[in-house]
């Protein structure tokens, strides 16, 4: 894959919003809304007695978020095969895909005492592995992840330029880290060495965009 090329699924459904501009306006207010849930779920999770548990209901929820009025597959695992734009990979066949969440969801909850960019780094790259949904896996995937950051840490991190919206600004690096990620698992390790590294970047961007602001005058 090209730096320059852009991963999206190819997969056949009914399309809801079939004006282009209509459509990215109510994909800007849904991710709004998703984000919104992330945070709502976090304050949820962070609550004295309540011991986090990674599931794919949290997963299907914050999906549905994102592709609310836009597909008829909000919310539900993907019925078919799918393909990847501009990747080598190929998505597991649909028949696997709850199980596989299922695996994703059990290796986190089993792996939490491991670091928080560690856990993340899985969840972001083992969702877009998996690709579980029709449309909306990456923003889905990104904004799973950040959860289980937040939430590992123990707090909701600071800062506007979060590490989500960073990736979406910038997505040839993340790309790049899931196709290292893909390769070594083809060669059945795991080594999520570039995507940590990519996170670590990303939150240190996240956090000093905090710094400049408390530093600013107006």
């Amino acid at each position: 894959m090209s730096p320059e090329e852009d991963r999206h699924s190819r997969a056949l459904e009914i399309e809801l919003i079939t004006d282009p501009v209509e459509r990215a306006r109510r994909e800007a207010r849904n991710g709004l809304r998703q984000f919104d849930e992330v945070v709502e779920q976090i304050a949820y999770w962070l609550q004295p007695g309540r011991p986090f548990r990674f599931r794919p209901s949290l997963i299907l929820s914050l999906h549905r978020r994102a592709l609310e009025g836009i597909s008829s597959f909000a919310g539900v695992w993907r019925p078919a095969g799918i393909e990847i734009g501009g990747s080598r990979h190929v998505p597991p066949p649909a028949h696997l895909v709850p199980e596989l969440v299922e695996g994703m969801c059990d290796y986190v909850n089993k792996h939490w005492n491991s670091s928080a960019i560690h856990l993340c780094a899985y969840a972001l790259w083992r969702m877009n592995w998996i690709h579980p949904f029709v449309d909306g896996n990456g923003r889905t995937a990104r904004a799973v992840s950040y959860l289980i950051l937040c939430i590992r840490l123990g707090y909701r991190l600071p800062g506007t330029r979060t590490i989500p919206e960073q990736i979406a600004q910038n997505k040839t690096p993340y790309y790049t880290a899931l196709e290292r990620a893909d390769s070594h698992d083809k060669e059945k390790r795991l080594n999520l060495s570039e995507m940590e590294a990519l996170l670590e970047s990303l939150l240190a961007a996240q956090l000093v965009s905090v710094l400049k602001d408390a530093s600013s005058s107006r």
